[in-house]
């Protein structure tokens, strides 16, 4: 399995938007949450991205993230991994240290399993030593995607409407 994270960058925009596009068809909410920006303004779209891995042009209360690409030997664009570089009460609860998505096309392929190692490798590059992956109750896919990476599984979250969000703590050291 050849492939890689690589930063958003406007030389794969042809690459993108065919996995935004195949995402948006699908009708399912997008995740990791960034994949549903706007891309109709691709190269601010990724100046955007970039901008937030540096803390710039958050929102209050929001913390500092980088965003990857997983793409194959040929540039295709296969999923995408938002990395938090700190943990605010709520990404405690829901979020964590990760959020990851692949599409749909290419699922089942063990495409999530390989897009999760690498993201929490690009966490440890940050010195964050225990890292918290979330999913919720009912994504059996992604829970087993997170035990495959080493994920511990922690005390569930239930939000407001009920959900249920598994917790899962990843030793990095």
């Amino acid at each position: 399995m050849a492939v890689k994270l690589v930063k958003p960058t406007i030389s794969l925009e042809e690459q993108y938007l065919s996995f935004y596009k195949e995402w948006k068809a699908s009708g399912e909410s997008f995740v990791p949450w960034v994949i549903g920006e706007d891309p109709s303004d691709f190269e601010g779209m990724v100046n955007t991205r970039l901008d937030a891995e540096k803390g710039i042009g958050l929102p209050e209360g929001w913390v500092a993230d980088s965003t990857y690409w997983l793409v194959n030997e040929n540039d295709d664009v296969l999923g995408a991994a938002n990395i938090r570089h700190a943990l605010t009460e709520r990404l405690q609860n829901i979020g964590g240290h990760i959020g990851y998505g692949i599409r749909p096309s290419a699922r089942g392929k063990g495409y999530a399993t390989k897009l999760l190692a690498l993201g929490l490798e690009k966490i440890k590059g940050l010195g964050i030593e225990h890292a918290l992956v979330t999913c919720d109750a009912d994504n059996i896919a992604s829970e087993k995607v997170i035990r495959k990476n080493g994920g511990v599984e922690d005390e569930d979250f239930i939000e407001d409407n009920g959900n249920v969000v598994k917790r899962f703590w990843v030793e990095l050291v």
